[in-house]
C-alpha cells in the first residue's frame, strides 16, 4: 500500500466530495427519493456551488469550517434519507458525466492545439 502525500490526500478527498455532490444532484431528480431528502440535497448542492458561504471565507479558520463541516454533514444525512438502490445509481451517473466531462475537456484542448499550431505554420508559411 503506498503512502499519499497530504496534498495527493486532499485532492482524493476533494474529488470524492465533487462526486459525491453530483450524484446528490442526480439523486434528488430521481422520483424514487423521498421529498425530504430532495430538499436537503438541492440545499446542499446550491450550498456547494454559491459563491456565498454562512461564514465567510476570509475570516481565519472558521471561515474554512463551515465547508469542512456542513458540507460532509449534509451530505451524510441526504445519503441515509436516499434509498440505497437511487445512490448507487445516482453515483453511476455522476461518475459517468464526470468521465465524459474530462474527456471532452480533453478532446478541446488537443483540438485548440492543433487549430494554433495550424495557425502558426501558416503565418510563418505566408
Amino acid at each position: 500500500m503506498q503512502k499519499l502525500s497530504l496534498g495527493e490526500y486532499l485532492r482524493q478527498k476533494a474529488d470524492c466530495l465533487k462526486q459525491e455532490t453530483l450524484a446528490l444532484y442526480h439523486a434528488a431528480r430521481d422520483p424514487r427519493t423521498p421529498l425530504a431528502a430532495k430538499i436537503l440535497a438541492g440545499m446542499i448542492v446550491a450550498y456547494v456551488v454559491s459563491p456565498i458561504d454562512l461564514i465567510p471565507d476570509f475570516i481565519p479558520i472558521l471561515g474554512l469550517l463551515d465547508d469542512l463541516i456542513l458540507v460532509p454533514l449534509g451530505i451524510v444525512i441526504c445519503l441515509r434519507m436516499i434509498p440505497p438502490q437511487v445512490m448507487a445509481e445516482a453515483r453511476i451517473a455522476a461518475r459517468q458525466q464526470i468521465e465524459t466531462t474530462k474527456s471532452k475537456t480533453a478532446a478541446i484542448v488537443v483540438i485548440a492545439i492543433w487549430i494554433a499550431l495550424a495557425v502558426l505554420l501558416g503565418v510563418w508559411i505566408i
